[in-house]
């Protein structure tokens, strides 16, 4: 083995470059804060890995990629466990990802010289996001497809370029299998193959600058002393990145790899939904936990402030990320940077607080809601229990209640008849309003009539 390394060294230099970069020296008592940039990077390696074995069973053409999922879901070897790791490593990504960019800025290690080490790094969370977008797509199923609709109307609300960027999401004038193959290309090949060079010049960046050091109250950083400082630090105080700092990277990563596979076991990939078909109204489209309070904003955000939220929330996101490295110099300890842990803080109570709300989704019709019993009609008469079996199979109970039965997307209509008279009732079903469409041309007078006689039994 010494002799086949040896040679491999003297052909390539790589055996001397990797005893190089595991050797050399990084600050002291640098601490588990600093081990969630390389748990990231396990967590996408083990992306690439399971996302090879599953790409040799999924078939991603339109006909046959919700079957070829089930069939790795229930019969292929080990395909249940290779889903779930590939959810959950998918998860793990996106929360180590989100860590590592906190803590860097609350270190302030984006101070010089290294700027382009935060900008490598907020391209990759944005590559990120991009790929645990796409991956949920290549469902296919109900959910993924409204999925590809919700995006595209999204994407059709820019301005001026709207339009051709719906059929890019798209690919042509509807979902179809030019969709699924464009998604599929983007999750597999593109996007991955930009995370690697990203990867690498990020690592090359760490190399040539190294670990920033804990910051110090009183040691602000300056572009005409810092490199001079650090490197005296090194000398001093520095100790060799392997073992005695990369050993707490390979005992989290290794745990981070055990609880992923360890939920893959118990807990399993997420279910399939139905098939995928357009034509089907009755979805209900929910994206994975990580995009819950995205999903959130977009569905409490009032409807003439949309475009707004579409267009512009998006590019003050990016636009921070990439200026957030013009303040390049001064202190880096949070007791002189007390913004710092407050912006921090309240991005994450706001993402929690939509992340609440979208988990709840209390604006979405219920469509599970089941017929009402007869102790909450509480009438015998033909009429009511006509409008009472109206209310369901119309789907009025998916998004108003009744005695705490139906969704809670509309107003709550237990005690409806003590706020409307039978004709102000009627006018509601008939002309709809807000957030509720009119009826006139779905129902018909009787049914019409029933409905009104039993909504003025809810007094």
């Amino acid at each position: 083995m010494s002799r086949l390394l040896a040679w491999l060294d003297d052909r390539t230099g790589l055996v001397t470059w990797t005893r190089h970069a595991l050797e050399h020296p990084v600050p002291p008592r640098t601490g588990w804060w600093y081990v969630f940039g390389s748990a990231t990077l396990i967590a996408f390696l083990l992306q690439v890995v399971t996302g090879i074995a599953l790409a040799t069973a999924y078939v991603p053409a339109s006909g046959q990629a919700y079957e070829s999922l089930r069939f790795i879901s229930e019969q292929a070897l080990m395909g249940r466990f290779l889903r779930g790791m590939h959810y959950f490593g998918a998860s793990a990504m996106m929360l180590l990802i989100g860590i590592h960019v906190a803590r860097t800025y609350l270190m302030a290690a984006y101070k010089y010289p290294r700027e382009l080490n935060w900008l490598s790094g907020a391209v990759l969370l944005l590559l990120t996001i991009a790929l645990a977008f796409t991956g949920q797509l290549l469902r296919w199923d109900q959910t993924a497809v409204w999925s590809v609709i919700v995006a595209a109307a999204q994407a059709g609300k820019v301005p001026v370029i709207g339009t051709d960027l719906a059929r890019f999401v798209l690919a042509g004038d509807t979902v179809g299998g030019a969709t699924l193959s464009r998604f599929f290309a983007f999750h597999v090949f593109f996007i991955p193959a930009l995370v690697f060079l990203l990867i690498g010049l990020h690592l090359l960046l760490v190399l040539r600058h190294g670990i920033s050091e804990r910051p110090r109250l009183g040691q602000p950083v300056e572009e005409a002393t810092y490199r001079a400082r650090y490197d005296a630090m090194l000398r001093s105080e520095g100790v060799p990145f392997w073992p005695d700092a990369a050993w707490r990277d390979a005992v989290f990563g290794a745990a981070v790899v055990a609880v992923i596979a360890i939920l893959a076991v118990i807990v399993g990939p997420p279910e399939l939904g139905r098939p995928p078909d357009p034509s089907i109204l009755q979805a209900y489209p929910r994206p994975d936990w990580y995009f819950l309070w995205y999903f959130a904003v977009l569905a409490l955000t009032p409807t003439s402030l949309e475009t707004f939220i579409i267009v512009v929330a998006p590019l003050v996101f990016g636009a921070i990320l990439l200026l957030v490295p013009l303040s390049n110099t001064g202190e880096r300890s949070v007791r002189r940077r007390p913004w710092a842990p407050l912006l921090v803080i309240a991005i994450v109570t706001v993402i929690v607080s939509f992340w609440i709300a979208g988990a709840q989704a209390k604006w979405s019709p219920d469509f599970a809601a089941t017929p009402l019993p007869a102790e909450v009609v509480h009438d015998t008469s033909a009429a009511v229990v006509e409008g009472a079996r109206l209310f369901h199979s119309k789907g009025c109970e998916f998004c108003h209640q009744i005695a705490g039965h139906g969704g809670e997307r509309g107003p709550d209509l237990s005690n409806v008849a003590s706020r409307l008279t039978s004709q102000g009732i009627a006018l509601q079903i008939t002309n709809g309003g807000p957030n509720m469409p009119a009826y006139a041309r779905s129902l018909t007078p009787d049914e019409v009539q029933a409905l009104v006689a039993f909504l003025s039994t809810r007094k």
